[in-house]
Order: structure tokens, then C-alpha cells, then sequence
């Protein structure tokens, strides 16, 4: 495979996704934009020549980003969340973005499962009790609670909140949903409100986007009408859910039980939660399988070669100003 030189693409974030940028730096020799004070003198000699920003995971491209590219007209972003882009800064210019739904879907639902059932089942617990000992030593181990046939909602039922429903069907369990516009044709109930949704479920699944608009939507109220014997999961964003309401809560009874794959300040876990066993962690791996992750590395190089070569992305969440934007 040849290595494409190109100036007219930059790509913007120290650390990539390792499948990623093995995919990348095999076909395209990009520049980097640099970190701290070489950044200023970076842009200030070479911003007009780039076209195309290639970007990855919280990396992301800010305000400040895309009014330093007088010429920029597509962010091309791998993974399926655009929530670290200013998407009303580049809708405001007419840049287009692109992201890589779909790809991703069955693998991070199959991490909702898992997280389902290690939360409620207590199976992490119960492999810590046998490692440490406890089981000789203090007998069996504590009831847990059943999955089969509980009230499950799902917060966000897009693509992955549709894959989650769909293996929770399996398990004999009452879906119920909220979006911000109800879904025609949807077999599921709808709740009007995260509130309402929280207030009437045993388990909460928080599956929604990331962006600006879902900051603080699962808050303290939606927390507290989960309830004690409720349990929340997230597979979304650390930034949906006030996740200080969620430590004081799951720590002291206000909620039964949480299931995490992402948190605010990511790699920054929140210390109060690492002794408790009614909560599950993991370290953002939604999507994290090898055949996943090149799926999504080739879909986001598809969306580069497609705009280079016509102008076009393949995946847009935003339309290039000149293609229907």
C-alpha cells in the first residue's frame, strides 16, 4: 500500500485510536496539529492550506479550532459521537461532518448487556468474593435480582438504544422509551420526559448523544425518581448524567445499583465509587473489539477518500456547504 502525501488535510489530536492510526499512517502521510505554544505558530504559517480536519474520539475540534482554517470544509471524526466537535460552528460556515454510525451499534449494545447483567446480578462482586477468599471463609454469596421480565427504559432509542431493546426482548423485558420526538411505528412505550421514563422503569439506560443539548439531561430529579431500587446504566456520555448526584445516590442508597462504561473526566474515575460493590465500571470499552474498532478505522477512511476525490462524505452528520447543507 502507498503512503499518500497530503497537505491539504491535518489531523487534530496527539492520540488516536491505536487500530486507527495504523489504518491511517498506512495509506496518508497527514501533519499533525501541534499542542501548546508551537500551535499559534503552526496556524499562523500554514492554516490556509488545509481542506479536511481528521479528528478521534474526545480530541475533537472546537470553536477556536475551526476559526483558525480559513479554508476548512470537512471534519472527518472516528467514532460514532460528534459531541467534542462544535457542530453549530461548523454548521455556521457550512463544513461539513462526518462521524461512523452503525458499525458500532451491535457491539456497544452487546456492552449494555453486559453491564445489565453484572449490575443487577452482582457478577463482578460475586468473582471478587471467590478471588478474595470469602466464599470458604463466609459462605455463599448474597441474593441478587432477576433481569428476566423487568421494566427497562431507554433513554435515546436510536440506532444503539434499538440494538439494546432488541437483546433485552430476549430476556422477556418491558421496554420503554424516550427521545426528543416520538418514534412513529416504535413497538415500545413512550415516556414524555426523562423524569417520566426514570419514574417508571427498574432499570434506566442512558443511550442518548452526547452533545451540548444532553448535558445534565439524566440530572438529580431524573436520578430520584429511578429511585432506590433502581438502577442506572450508561453507555452514552459521563456529561448526560450529573454524575455528583449519581455518587452521592448509588453511595448512599438513593439508587440501588449503577453500570458505567463512561464518566465526566475521562480517565478520571470518581474515588467513591471504586469501593462499592453495587457498581460496575469499565473503562470506556462500548465499542472497544478489534473487528469494531477497524470497522470504524475503514469507514472513516472511506469518508476521507470520498471527499477528497468529490466532495462528498459517506456518513455526514453535516452536509458540506455545496452538497444540501
Amino acid at each position: 500500500m502507498t503512503v499518500q502525501k497530503t497537505n491539504s488535510v491535518l489531523r487534530v489530536g496527539s492520540r488516536f485510536e491505536p487500530t486507527f492510526q495504523a489504518e491511517l499512517e498506512a495509506r496518508y502521510d497527514i501533519p499533525q496539529l501541534p499542542e501548546g505554544p508551537p500551535r499559534a505558530e503552526f496556524l499562523a504559517q500554514r492554516a490556509p492550506e488545509f481542506r479536511v480536519v481528521v479528528t478521534s474520539g474526545l480530541a475533537g475540534v472546537d470553536a477556536d479550532t475551526i476559526a483558525a482554517l480559513p479554508n476548512l470544509e470537512a471534519i472527518v471524526n472516528n467514532g460514532a459521537g460528534v459531541d467534542s466537535i462544535d457542530l453549530e460552528a461548523a454548521a455556521r460556515r457550512g463544513i461539513g461532518v462526518s462521524n461512523t454510525p452503525d458499525v458500532l451499534s451491535d457491539t456497544v449494545a452487546d456492552t449494555a448487556l453486559a453491564l445489565i447483567l453484572m449490575t443487577l446480578r452482582r457478577f463482578g462482586a460475586a468473582d471478587r468474593y471467590v478471588r478474595a477468599g470469602r466464599w470458604a471463609r463466609e459462605g455463599a454469596f448474597p441474593y441478587a435480582r432477576d433481569v428476566s421480565g423487568l421494566q427497562v427504559g431507554i433513554l435515546g432509542l436510536g440506532r444503539i438504544g434499538s440494538a439494546i431493546a432488541t437483546r433485552l426482548l430476549g430476556f422477556d423485558c418491558a421496554i420503554t422509551y424516550h427521545n426528543r420526538h416520538r418514534i412513529d411505528g416504535s413497538p415500545y412505550r413512550y415516556a414524555e420526559s426523562p423524569a417520566e421514563l426514570a419514574e417508571s422503569v427498574d432499570v434506566l439506560v442512558v443511550a442518548t448523544t452526547g452533545d451540548r443539548q444532553a448535558r445534565h439531561l439524566v440530572d438529580r430529579t431524573v436520578l430520584e425518581a429511578l429511585g432506590p431500587k433502581g438502577y442506572l446504566i450508561n453507555i452514552a456520555r459521563g456529561s448526560v448524567v450529573d454524575q455528583d448526584a449519581l455518587v452521592e445516590l448509588v453511595a448512599g442508597g438513593g439508587l440501588a445499583g449503577a453500570g458505567l462504561d463512561v464518566f465526566v473526566d475521562e480517565p478520571h474515575v470518581p474515588g467513591a465509587l471504586f469501593d462499592l460493590d453495587n457498581v460496575v465500571l469499565f473503562p470506556h470499552i462500548g465499542s472497544a473489539t478489534g473487528r469494531t474498532r477497524r470497522a470504524m478505522a475503514l469507514l472513516t477512511i472511506r469518508n476521507l477518500e470520498s471527499y477528497l476525490a468529490s466532495g462528498e462524505l459517506v456518513t455526514p452528520v453535516l452536509l458540506p456547504r455545496g452538497n444540501g447543507h
